[in-house]
């Protein structure tokens, strides 16, 4: 039976990966911190993981892994991580746009080569994936995967061959590839950490006792005990050797671009993000949202869970109470076991069911941190409204979304965008809400304390690298 790709695309926006490292400098075993870190980070990639570790005293390149289809408690039983023997690795929580969820693409990567053993974990996305997949399959290169994270994998291997060190063919291959990276990569000796120039995704360095960890977010530092030292520099190249921290700065620059949905939207709130904590910023998108769309109502409520801290910040500004609308079943797994259009009716309510007594006879105020087709907001004001409540304003903690993402957030082609095709008042009336409000673009600076260096290409369509000219998105996805 075929099913159309738009048949697998939810009504909701994934991150596509977290990535996470180590190196234990007293040779203790590396693979349940591992394993801790990715389940902070599972919000940030629920369709495959993976760890792979080497031991720094062992044989030279000798690494062992375990990858799989599904949630990281899934994936790693205690006996499969007792097997993971090493003082060194990286591990990796994904999740992938349609078209390439197989196991073949989950991470670490592991490549054996002339020189020895890599081991590469990426957040992000490449712009230029097809043209360098391409020239390496000219010069005999073999893929085993679809995910440009192979391209990134092979062009390290290939300018090893004429560096002194790995570290150094890391940044000469961060002068090939073009878009958004975060990079963990591990060699038998060292663990080294990559960020792009632009800085779209974060990445960051923590210390516990001895051992020196790269992570996503802070929340996977805090989960394994480690202490925050600071975030790597957009541009900037780290690696970490038994001697410590050496740092690479010379292809850093001043033009920076983070993504502002890492804000809005994908990181836990209780990360920091170059020095902004994500809680603050939705909270603040809650209070602009509310000197921008006031509104009389009797309560204020956030779809969960992203839409909580907005929400709150809402009622701060407003004075209208903040209250609790939806219970969250909280053991809805992978979002992608849905095999027809028509389950999709269904899945909201698995996932939210309303408080009627809390509604029933009242203006409701409800936060959402974005909209992107449509149907999933649509079907929440149906719930409100179905349980009582007598007016139903939606106040949306992003801009409306007009362009695709081609640096690792999944925002679908323009043309399966409510926002693209519609007025607000015409999405209101497709919603079925009282009155609909957005965050506006020149404010999204606010959410970041005043920094202007963020990525807003899927609001503005100001990319700040050239997009692809053909959207490959499906075909070459991380």
């Amino acid at each position: 039976m075929e099913n159309k790709v738009a048949d697998f695309i939810p009504d909701e926006l994934h991150e596509e990966c977290g990535v996470f490292g180590i190196y234990d400098l007293d040779g203790n075993d590396v693979a349940s911190s591992i394993y801790y870190g990715l389940f902070a980070l599972q919000h940030r990639g629920q369709e495959s993981c993976g760890i792979a570790v080497s031991d720094t005293q062992g044989p030279k390149g000798r690494v062992r892994s375990v990858k799989g289809m599904g949630l990281v408690n899934e994936v790693f039983t205690p006996e499969s991580l007792e097997e993971l023997h090493g003082d060194i690795g990286v591990g990796h929580v994904r999740y992938s746009t349609a078209g390439a969820s197989n196991i073949a693409n989950t991470q670490p990567l592991v490549l054996n080569y002339v020189k020895g053993t890599l081991a590469l974990a990426h957040n992000g996305n490449l712009v230029n994936a097809i043209e360098l997949r391409k020239e390496l399959e000219y010069t005999g290169a073999i893929f085993q995967t679809t995910i440009d994270s192979e391209v990134i994998a092979y062009h390290i291997a290939r300018e090893r061959l004429n560096t002194a060190n790995v570290e150094d063919a890391v940044k000469n291959a961060m002068k090939k590839i073009k878009g958004a990276y975060s990079l963990i990569v591990m060699s038998p000796r060292k663990l080294i950490g990559a960020r792009d120039p632009f800085g779209f995704h974060p990445l960051c360095i923590g210390k516990r006792d001895n051992a020196y960890v790269l992570a996503s977010e802070t929340c996977a530092l805090d989960a394994v005990g480690a202490t925050f030292i600071r975030d790597v520099e957009p541009g900037e190249v780290v690696s970490i050797t038994r001697d410590g921290i050496v740092s690479d700065k010379t292809l850093c620059q001043k033009k920076i671009a983070k993504c502002i949905f890492e804000y809005i939207y994908f990181a836990r709130p209780d990360s920091y993000l170059d020095g902004v904590n994500v809680y603050n910023s939705r909270i603040m998108a809650g209070r602009i949202l509310a000197q921008e769309h006031p509104v009389e109502a009797d309560l204020v409520v956030g779809v969960p869970d992203s839409g909580n801290a907005a929400a709150m910040g809402f009622a701060l500004e407003s004075g209208i109470p903040y209250g609790m609308a939806f219970v969250k079943n909280s053991y809805v797994g992978r979002t992608f076991i849905k095999p027809k259009q028509s389950m999709r009716e269904s899945s909201v309510r698995i996932k939210l069911n309303v408080l009627k007594e809390s509604v029933k006879g009242k203006r409701v105020v409800m936060i959402d941190d974005s909209i992107v087709r449509g149907t999933t907001c649509a079907r929440i004001v149906g719930m409100l409204k179905a349980a009582g409540a007598s007016e139903v304003h939606v106040r949306i903690s992003s801009p409306p979304f007009l362009y695709p993402c081609y640096f690792g957030t999944d925002v679908p082609s323009d043309d399966q965008l409510i926002a693209h095709n519609n007025t607000v008042e015409q999405i209101r009336e497709l919603i079925g809400a009282d009155s609909l409000g957005y965050l506006s673009a020149d404010r999204l600076t606010e959410l970041v304390e005043g920094d202007c260096g963020i990525c807003d290409a899927c609001f503005t369509g100001n990319y700040p690298v050239e997009p692809p000219k053909e959207d490959i998105r499906g075909e070459f996805d991380k």
